[in-house]
């Protein structure tokens, strides 16, 4: 089994690649494709074939699907890029990548999207069949566009695709928990948000690749226990304004969403329930 994986050099790839190559028995082999050679060169050093080029290039995407049998799609263009390229990488990319996965004879294809797809809360935890209402706090070109993906790739002839919906990574070096402060400190003290750990995310993805029977199947890969924007300033030993607890809350359940699923059908279990958990490991 050969499997390609794209987006490698991002947070969630560089937590996953490592984990995928760590899993190969013989026979096995991973593949990524990267812009810059020299960003791959450590997954080089463990095993992983080298193939270098752009997503949207054609003739590169075509030299990274030659024999291959799986798929993980991981690239996304997100933090603040613009919504031209948002839509380009993470929903046109991505059907001419199943198209040519389809060409190309791949049988299994995982697509890695995000819980924001989900667009408007429903006042209660958000699962699988729920379907995407655009609107929301969190709404904008790159949930249109991965929502915009991911039905697309359900749709194709041919292939096995699974889809894991991400909450908000975080863990492993990933500075996108720290970031946040930035928008945090408009939000109600009590806001909830849900996280996974970048190692849980690894692990839920390695189950959608694996996982037989698992073809057009949706799974939300999040933690267990959602956590606060006090919370995540405690973590992170920042101060709360004074006025962030005097707000209130229209939708509590916004963006919180139900791991029934991937844990029934997968038999998924987070290393790290919670970023509480995280801290006291030292893997925030």
């Amino acid at each position: 089994m050969l499997t390609l994986v794209t987006g490698t050099t991002g947070q969630v790839g560089r937590g996953f690649v490592p984990r995928l190559l760590a899993q190969t028995r013989p026979g096995e082999h991973v593949r990524v494709l990267v812009r810059d050679e020299t960003r791959a060169a450590a997954l080089a050093d463990r095993g992983a074939q080298i193939v270098v080029g752009d997503l949207r290039d054609a003739e590169a995407v075509g030299k990274a699907l030659a024999g291959a049998d799986a798929v993980v799609n991981i690239a996304a263009s997100f933090r603040g890029v613009p919504d031209d390229e948002a839509r380009a990488v993470n929903r046109d990319a991505a059907l001419e990548l199943g198209r040519a996965a389809v060409t190309s004879g791949v049988r299994r294809f995982v697509q890695v999207s995000t819980n924001t797809v989900y667009g408007e809360g429903r006042a209660r935890p958000l699962d699988e069949d729920d379907v995407s209402i655009p609107g929301g706090a969190f709404w904008g070109a790159y949930p249109a566009s991965k929502a915009e993906a991911e039905r697309g790739l359900l749709a194709l002839d041919g292939l096995d695709v699974r889809v894991g919906r991400l909450a908000f990574v975080y863990g492993e070096g990933d500075p996108h928990l720290a970031n946040s402060l930035q928008w945090l400190t408009h939000w109600p003290a009590t806001k909830l948000f849900h996280l996974v750990h970048v190692a849980d995310v690894a692990q839920g993805l390695l189950r959608l690749l694996y996982a037989p029977g698992a073809d057009g199947r949706v799974y939300n890969i999040a933690d267990d226990a959602p956590v606060t924007t006090l919370d995540i300033h405690r973590l992170l030993g920042a101060d709360l304004p004074e006025e962030a607890h005097t707000r209130s809350d229209p939708d509590p359940w916004h963006l919180i969403v139900s791991t029934d699923r991937i844990r029934r059908e997968l038999g998924y279990r987070p290393q790290y329930p919670t970023a509480f958990t995280a801290r006291d490991a030292g893997a925030l």
